[in-house]
């Protein structure tokens, strides 16, 4: 078999049959800008939907040289200074991307708060992008929008982020989130998977300094729980303080309902509604303690 990487073609030695034309390209992206070959640049950063122009566009550089390193004349910088200008105004020439640019400085702002990673930023921009085309931006709040936005890529990926924490980093209130991802639901037609309980259950765990013990013996129990589909319809921070608390008692780890529940952002009452119900429904079979 012989590889043509310029072409992109898998070719047979003995008959010359194309057996692919699209062959991934592997090699290195360095381009060779200057007369000496050491002097390698590659051809600059990825496209992201997570910039207002994907990162596309063509930037006037602020060098007021020329290509011999010679100081350009005060004719020729002002020029270049009028072409700069109207370059950063084409860039966002109407109000969807001016739009767009507020937005994602601020989603990268929410990138360091949050701890957001490469996926979910590529997420968030595509919804919010989504989003800007059916014109939910209008007569509404950035910050709103974006957040809920960052809520939904933290839905379908898998993240334990909760709306009270995204609340507390944008500012919005958590009502105003909701409502938000509500109307982002219903106007893009998502269907966005249920939360991981052990996503949340890790967490709490970490947060309240369990061991690693209680932490098995909580997932175990809620696998059972799963199978007998008790968690459908109940807040996903409860029932894992719930199922936490119960493996505490188990274990027999010393730990108070106030500290869990404080862990898990939700009141002492849900704490002990959620035991009590998986006492009736046969989940558990400990007694509940009601320190």
């Amino acid at each position: 078999m012989i590889s043509d990487p310029e072409s992109g073609e898998i070719v047979c030695g003995s008959c010359g049959l194309v057996l692919s034309d699209r062959t991934m390209e592997t090699r290195a992206e360095w381009r060779n800008f200057g007369a000496e070959t050491a002097h390698r640049t590659r051809a600059g950063d990825p496209a992201s939907l997570a910039r207002h122009d994907m990162g596309l566009a063509t930037v006037i550089g602020r060098e007021n040289t020329d290509a011999r390193g010679s100081l350009l004349t005060a004719t020729v910088r002002s020029a270049i200074g009028r072409w700069r200008t109207w370059d950063s105004r084409g860039r966002s020439h109407s109000s969807s991307d001016r739009n767009l640019q507020k937005a994602f400085d601020e989603l990268n702002r929410l990138k360091t708060k949050l701890n957001l990673s490469g996926a979910m930023m590529e997420k968030t921009a595509y919804v919010y992008r989504k989003a800007n085309e059916r014109q939910l931006a209008r007569g509404r709040s950035i910050s709103s929008l974006l957040g809920a936005c960052v809520y939904v890529s933290c839905r379908e990926l898998g993240s334990s982020l909760s709306l009270k924490d995204i609340a507390e980093k944008t500012g919005v209130k958590r009502n105003d989130l909701a409502r938000m991802y509500r109307i982002i639901l219903l106007e893009l037609d998502l269907r966005v998977p249920v939360i991981d309980p052990v996503m949340c259950m890790i967490r709490i765990a970490n947060k309240a300094g369990l061991s690693e013990k209680t932490k098995r013996q909580a997932i175990r129990t809620m696998d059972d729980g799963a199978k007998k589909e008790k968690r459908a319809g109940k807040n996903p921070m409860g029932f894992a303080a719930s199922i936490l608390y119960q493996a505490c008692i188990t274990s027999g780890e010393n730990i108070n309902q106030r500290t869990l529940a404080e862990a898990a952002g939700v009141t002492e009452v849900t704490l002990r509604n959620r035991l009590r119900d998986f006492r009736q429904t046969g989940m558990i079979g400990c007694p509940v303690s009601q320190t």
